[in-house]
Formats: structure tokens, C-alpha cells, sequence
């Protein structure tokens, strides 16, 4: 019998793993190595030239997607050939390297805890330390809520979604070229001189990866804010209006249905506003949101697990 290159108990288990362990050390990190490799490559970046950086940013992502790409389909083929039970482990353990739903909901709570304990110091560097990259110095407590709340959901797409999706139609191979593919634009995604060419392509790469997964996630949002008391017209209201305000053509989506659907206003300043007109969220509704991101686990799982089903 020939044992299918993507299994439900592999995906299963490895959810298990993560709610179970969370995130191994640093030193056995599929993605923390990602990270060594792009800064290493980014070391021979050119220094001067929109145009040479521009390439050597594709020739990067080439170059990093192509190793990782080989070695999630030797790592494929080589664990196809175990016994079933050390097949399911040993893959469901790299898998749950590519996605974070516990340790997601612990940073979210660290900040809730600080927010009700009225610890605002800790509250803003817990922030700043493991969910956002804006400056956090002057957040007040439902500005803080809020930045909290919009992590959750956008990472609900880009740190759970999208990887289990791309196991789903792909395997390993495809869920480890896409932690790749958002690494990449983690590191070098931003627009400042040093950056701004070199991350276009591993940018514009990041934004196609995640045109479906996004998407879906707010549909899975809407899905579940049916059984909350704004329910899921609000969220739908929200979604349909709000969701291109972001900058990113992928971030406002989750981000906005995540607004309708616990019935509050997420603002940035000077870059968008979802939920305008809503009530100004509070540290509770950070708990409703990580309420919301187990929701959306049960569902991916689900849709996941059929779909690895009929296709195999």
C-alpha cells in the first residue's frame, strides 16, 4: 500500500503537539534556521542600485526557496518510507514547526493580563516584543487592546491558515516554502532605504502567498461571529467596507472581520480605521479574539481533514 505524501493524522497530531508543547527552542527551529539563511544571504546584498538590489532580492528568494523546496520533498520521501507510526511523528513534528497557534494566544494574553493588572509599561513592551513592529510608547490601554486584537487576526491567517492550508495541497514542501516565503518578508519587507528593493519581490511573493489563505480566514471569522451578540452581518458589514483600508491587500480582511465580528473599532492612526463607528475595544475583547482564533483552528482542521480526505 502506498502511503499518501499528506496525512490527517499528521496534521492532527501535530495541532495536538503545538496546544500540548508550544514552540521548540530556538536551536531546532525550521523557521529560526530560515531566518539564519536569509540573514546570511542578505549579507551579499548589494549596497548600491534599485536595480541590483532588486534582483539580488529575487535571486535570494530563488535560492532559499529552492534548498527549502528540496528539502521538504527529501524529508517527504524519506518519512514515506517509515513505519506508519514514526512516518505520522516525525512529520507531524516538522509541521508544527510551521505554524503557532499556543504561542499566539500567549502572547495575546500576556498583554491582557498586563492591560487588566493596569501594568501599562509591560503591556506596551509585551507588544512591541512579540506582536507588532510600530513603536508602542504612547498607546493607551485601548490602543494597545486594539494592536493586539488586529495581531491575532492577521497572524490567525498568516501563522495558522495559510501554513495548514499549504500542507493540505502540498505537504511539506509547500508549508515550509511558505514559512520561507513569510519569513523572508518579515526580515526584509520594509521600506526604508536598506530594504526597500532588496524585500520587493519576497514582499509582492508574501502578498500572493496569502491572497487566498486571508480570505478564507475571514470567511471562517464570519463563520463563528454568527454565534456572537454582533453577529455575523456586522462582521460581514465590516469585512465588505473596511477590509482594503490596509495597506497590505491581505491584512485587512481577517482584520476587519475580526472587528465586526466582537463589535469593535481597530485603529491605526494615519493608516486605516475598521469598524468605524463600533465601541473602542477592551482588554476583555482580547480574550474573545483568542476565543475567536480556536474557533478558526477547529474550522481549518476540519476543512483541512476533508479536503486531504477526498483528495487521497
Amino acid at each position: 500500500m502506498i502511503t499518501p505524501p499528506i496525512s490527517v493524522d499528521s496534521l492532527l497530531l501535530a495541532m495536538c503537539m503545538d496546544i500540548a508543547f508550544g514552540e521548540p527552542p530556538n536551536r531546532f527551529h525550521p523557521v529560526v534556521w530560515m531566518g539564519h539563511l536569509i540573514a546570511a544571504l542578505r549579507r551579499w546584498a548589494p549596497q548600491q542600485g534599485r536595480v541590483n538590489a532588486f534582483l539580488y532580492g529575487g535571486a535570494l528568494m530563488l535560492l532559499s526557496g529552492v534548498l527549502v523546496m528540496g528539502l521538504g520533498v527529501l524529508l517527504q520521501q524519506l518519512t514515506a518510507m517509515l513505519p506508519w507510526l514514526l512516518r505520522m511523528l516525525l512529520e507531524a513534528v516538522v509541521l508544527k514547526t510551521c505554524f503557532s497557534l499556543r504561542g499566539l494566544t500567549i502572547a495575546a494574553l500576556e498583554v491582557q493580563q498586563a492591560l487588566r493588572q493596569q501594568n501599562l509599561p509591560q503591556a506596551r513592551h509585551l507588544l512591541s516584543w512579540h506582536l507588532v513592529s510600530r513603536d508602542t510608547t504612547d498607546l493607551n490601554p485601548s490602543e494597545i487592546s486594539a494592536a493586539t486584537i488586529e495581531s491575532v487576526a492577521e497572524n490567525a491567517s498568516d501563522s495558522l491558515v495559510a501554513p495548514l492550508f499549504y500542507y493540505a495541497i502540498g505537504g511539506l514542501p509547500c508549508a515550509l516554502l511558505y514559512r520561507l516565503i513569510n519569513t523572508a518578508d518579515a526580515m526584509l519587507g520594509y521600506r526604508d532605504p536598506e530594504r526597500e528593493w532588496l524585500g520587493k519581490i519576497p514582499a509582492r511573493l508574501d502578498d500572493l502567498a496569502n491572497l487566498l489563505p486571508a480570505r478564507l480566514t475571514a470567511w471562517l471569522i464570519l463563520i463563528i461571529a454568527f454565534f456572537y451578540r454582533r453577529g455575523i452581518l456586522e462582521a460581514w458589514r465590516v469585512w465588505w467596507r473596511d477590509a482594503k483600508q490596509t495597506e497590505s491587500p491581505n491584512a485587512g480582511h481577517p482584520m476587519s472581520a475580526m472587528a465586526g465580528a466582537l463589535g469593535v473599532e481597530l485603529v491605526k492612526l494615519g493608516h486605516y480605521r475598521l469598524g468605524d463607528g463600533l465601541q473602542p475595544p477592551v482588554q476583555a475583547d482580547i480574550v474573545r479574539s483568542v476565543a475567536i482564533l480556536y474557533g478558526i483552528a477547529v474550522l481549518t482542521l476540519i476543512l483541512c481533514s476533508s479536503y486531504i480526505v477526498l483528495s487521497f
